[in-house]
């Protein structure tokens, strides 16, 4: 998370916008993983499956506090 936070300081963009994407990219990259290495969904342990859900609220999150300030 703070690799990503580091990465989005320096976007073009703004911090807000940059971290949503790459939280956005996150999401993807761990689905598809879960989805290559065939992991379930619901297993006892955490695998990629549980990374993809954490990025996507934290995206969600993020993306609801971009539209909430006004710029």
């Amino acid at each position: 998370m703070s690799i990503l936070a580091v990465f989005a300081a320096f976007g073009s963009i703004g911090f807000g916008r940059s971290l949503a994407a790459l939280l956005w990219m996150s999401t993807i990259l761990s689905a598809v993983i879960g989805f290559m290495r065939r992991e379930a969904p619901f297993d006892k342990a955490l695998n990629h499956w549980d990374e993809t859900v954490a990025y996507a609220a934290l995206c969600c999150l993020v993306s609801a506090y971009n539209q909430s300030v006004p710029l």
